[in-house]
């Protein structure tokens, strides 16, 4: 099955910790992708951020929402306990439980209202969605990646060649390869070689090499007969690596091809150019940076 979103998990974390003791978060989690029948691979998948899984995110969610309405309480880090309002509510052998039900207790209400114009208006209730607030913040930023990516991708094939030429030794250069850019920039550019654009170091001190091929082009798919010319190329100047890129895509064949053979070749495409130069901050420049922030609980060990 898939993941549940948080709201279908809060009424089994509820009754899971119906017996009135003390639970951890870790053994609910565990507890609720049994109950879920969770694969090994839903339990691990983590959030874009990759700093946590999605399950782990909601069911910690799920309890948030029921502290908020007082139907469990924390009396340390990392625990909870099911309280009075609680038992009551299983009691009711309801379905389900969700931001609406939850939304007839005051505590729950105070939690998701927000006041406008200094509190002189009316409260007015957020709407939740089946997202986690970690989830909508990802979501969005993802969305602004993406229509980045194509946009930076449009701008790097309306370029001209020389100012192409430059972008690669700049994304190369922040990569950690060549050296200084002057070095870089030195060697890449040398047409006439075999079809190799041209050579780089593939660290500061130069220990080896890697051939470098830059092609800008738009609406040609790079076959394997041009990556087989490159590989030609390659082996003329008895090299073992060697990295291509294009502003437009790789065929299946050319990717398989480099997969068997004993070259090490990577290929870089449009889309993977755009997130390297977004990842390496060439051609893009920060906008707004926004910190999320937790509760710093060694702070409070003294209290």
């Amino acid at each position: 099955m898939t993941i549940p979103d948080f709201q279908a998990i809060m009424l089994p974390l509820l009754q899971y910790a119906s017996d009135g003791k003390e639970h951890s978060l870790r053994e609910a989690i565990t507890y609720l992708a049994d109950v879920f029948n969770l694969s090994d691979d839903e339990r691990k998948e983590l959030l874009s951020s990759g700093q946590q899984a999605v399950f782990d995110n909601r069911v910690g969610w799920a309890r948030t929402h029921l502290k908020k309405a007082g139907l469990v309480e924390s009396l340390k880090r990392g625990f909870f306990q099911i309280t009075t309002r609680g038992k009551d509510v299983l009691n009711q052998n309801i379905a389900a439980i969700n931001v609406k039900f939850l939304g007839q207790f005051p505590e729950y209400i105070e939690f998701r209202t927000s006041k406008k114009d200094n509190d002189k208006s009316e409260p007015e209730i957020i709407e939740i969605s089946e997202t986690t607030p970690q989830e909508s913040i990802e979501f969005g930023y993802q969305k602004i990646r993406k229509e980045l990516e194509l946009e930076l991708l449009n701008r790097v094939k309306s370029c001209s060649p020389d100012f192409f030429e430059r972008l690669v030794v700049d994304l190369l250069v922040k990569m950690g390869y060549g050296g200084s850019r002057r070095d870089a920039g030195r060697a890449i550019g040398k047409s006439g070689d075999g079809g190799i654009d041209g050579i780089i170091k593939e660290d500061k001190l130069g220990l080896d090499i890697v051939y470098v091929q830059a092609k800008r082009w738009d609406n040609t798919v790079v076959g394997r007969p041009e990556i087989q010319k490159f590989v030609g190329a390659l082996h003329g100047q008895r090299a073992r690596k060697g990295v291509f890129i294009t502003t437009s895509r790789f065929s299946q064949e050319a990717r398989e091809y480099v997969s068997i053979i004993d070259s090490k070749i990577v290929l870089i495409d449009g889309e993977e150019l755009a997130q390297l130069m977004i990842d390496n901050h060439v051609g893009v420049s920060t906008v707004s940076i926004y910190e999320i922030k937790k509760i710093d609980s060694d702070y409070f060990t003294d209290e």
